[in-house]
């Protein structure tokens, strides 16, 4: 087996990864806080009502986070 690289797939700009340049790395998180949502969700079967459901996804694309976020507003004002 060859093990020298093909020099028509080495590409100068884009280096293959050293373990030293891993090690340097930084993940998205790091990089882009903001862009990067927090990993404090649960996923979670839950059933509700068909015009539950129907009203929130008129609401959009985000209408789990629509969703989530009355949820949120109703324990605010309903202390359990």
């Amino acid at each position: 087996m060859n093990n020298k690289p093909d020099p028509e797939l080495i590409d100068e700009e884009n280096p293959e990864w050293t373990a030293a340049m891993l090690k340097e790395a930084k993940s998205a998180a790091e990089l882009f806080p903001q862009l990067v949502q927090p990993q404090n969700k649960v996923i979670a079967t839950i059933e509700f009502d068909a015009d539950i459901i129907s009203a929130f996804r008129t609401t959009g694309n985000d209408w789990q986070q629509t969703m989530n976020n009355a949820l949120r507003e109703w324990l605010r004002e309903h202390a359990i």
